[in-house]
């Protein structure tokens, strides 16, 4: 691997970080070549690790882990709108019950999904592992760029700016 490829697989982890941890909050979904959206459900990414993998915290008995030992392949859709950041990342999950990685993610805001705390029995982790990403990230706050919506209209010129593109993990 060149020096290149390694600075733009580090940066593609850090771009995922930032966005990630920014928005929290994504759809998850799963069942992807079935599914009608009931399979969607919000979910609250709890860390990115250095190697891009994404941690989410979870009921070791629902249908969400059910879901994913029928078939890994997910998909998450961040969505921050008022900073306009979006991010969707595909990728393969796995489920994990190890008191390790627990005790390491563990924070607490997730306390109020487990009542036992980090010593619940019904606790697991996903993890996903990306296997593609894409991003669109606009420059500015909501309100300058609802100000330059309005002039780019007037002005006919495109006055908002920002950057999209693939995250290379």
């Amino acid at each position: 691997m060149s020096d290149n490829e390694t600075k733009h697989t580090i940066e593609g982890v850090d771009k995922l970080k930032e966005l990630v941890e920014a928005i929290r909050i994504c759809l998850f979904s799963t069942k992807l070549k079935t599914q009608d959206g009931a399979t969607t459900r919000p979910m609250s990414a709890v860390k990115v690790c250095d190697q891009g993998n994404i941690y989410f915290f979870n009921q070791k008995d629902s249908d969400k882990n059910k879901e994913i030992e029928e078939d890994p392949k997910v998909q998450l859709f961040f969505s921050h709108p008022a900073k306009g950041s979006y991010l969707v990342v595909n990728g393969t999950a796995s489920i994990t019950t190890d008191r390790k990685k627990i005790e390491e993610l563990w924070n607490p805001a997730v306390e109020i999904w487990f009542e036992k705390g980090k010593d619940d029995p019904n606790i697991s982790i996903i993890k996903v592992t990306p296997s593609s990403a894409y991003f669109w990230d606009t420059d500015g706050n909501q309100m300058i760029n609802i100000l330059k919506m309005a002039a780019s209209f007037v002005t006919g010129t495109n006055l908002v700016s920002g950057s999209e593109g693939e995250i290379v993990i």
